[in-house]
């Protein structure tokens, strides 16, 4: 299907794509991987297409003891990046070198990922288990947001009129520490029917998050075990899974995910 008829800008600067999300009815393009789908089965009508491909927001540093990634940092990018092949944080590049394909990890993008808020994306959870935070603007306004605060629910977040996600930031685990992420996938789709993000740390501790099973990301609570916190989630059923099978591919995710994490925070590793 042909999308609805839509204005176009290019802007070469954060302040003036900020300008142009000011119009009600704005959308910000990143990736596209989402939103052009969307559009071409006029399931969104923007009036008008803000392109952020020439804005300077794909940097990935590490430095004050976080990892700062650009908004736009694409998700081969991050599969590839050499302060996410660390074992603390080496989740980020498993996660993203499964997502897609190649045309789709060559142009799709973490911060477009993270705000279309699909409840079977795969990075939310990596993310959420790695304590992210999200620096967000809009024309005047800056502020901070712990990712834990960002999802409402399926497709919903909190971002505010004309506001746009433009650095997420990971604290550094301590040294010592383990992260993974495991998902079961639909063969058709590709996306999660269940997936699991563990970041295992020196004191035995964990963070662990479950995508595809809910109507958003969520962490375990801390220190529970995860057969137990996951019978008291209201899973999602759907064509594809019941919530019983739902329910027992996230506790399948969530135990590989802890092995592999305490694996490779014993032996420094990626495998």
């Amino acid at each position: 299907m042909i999308p609805a008829p839509t204005d176009y800008v290019r802007p070469g600067a954060l302040e003036e794509a900020l300008e142009a999300l000011v119009e009600p009815e704005a959308r910000a393009l990143a990736g596209g991987q989402s939103l052009i789908p969307a559009m071409k089965l006029r399931l969104a009508r923007p009036s008008l297409l803000v392109d952020l491909d020439q804005l300077d927001l794909r940097s990935i540093v590490s430095e004050a003891g976080e990892v700062r990634i650009g908004a736009l940092a694409t998700w081969d990018a991050l599969s590839s990046a050499p302060v996410l092949l660390r074992p603390e944080l080496v989740a980020v590049a498993e996660c993203a070198s499964g997502i897609g394909d190649l045309q789709v990890r060559n142009r799709g993008t973490l911060g477009g990922g993270l705000a279309h808020a699909d409840p079977a994306s795969d990075m939310p959870a990596v993310a959420l288990a790695l304590g992210a935070r999200l620096a967000l603007r809009r024309q005047g306004e800056e502020r901070e947001l712990p990712l834990s605060d960002f999802y409402l629910g399926p497709f919903a977040t909190a971002l505010r009129p004309g506001e746009l996600i433009v650095e997420v930031r990971l604290p550094m685990p301590p040294p010592g520490s383990g992260s993974a992420y495991v998902s079961v996938e639909h063969p058709a789709s590709g996306f999660a029917l269940a997936g699991a993000c563990a970041l295992l740390l020196p004191d035995g501790s964990a963070r662990v998050a479950v995508t595809g099973v809910a109507g958003k990301p969520f962490l375990l609570p801390q220190g529970a075990d995860p057969g137990d916190a996951l019978a008291q989630v209201d899973i999602l059923g759907d064509h594809l899974a019941p919530p019983t099978y739902r329910r027992h591919l996230a506790l399948v995710c969530c135990q590989r995910a802890l092995e592999r994490a305490r694996a490779r925070a014993e032996g420094g590793g990626r495998e």
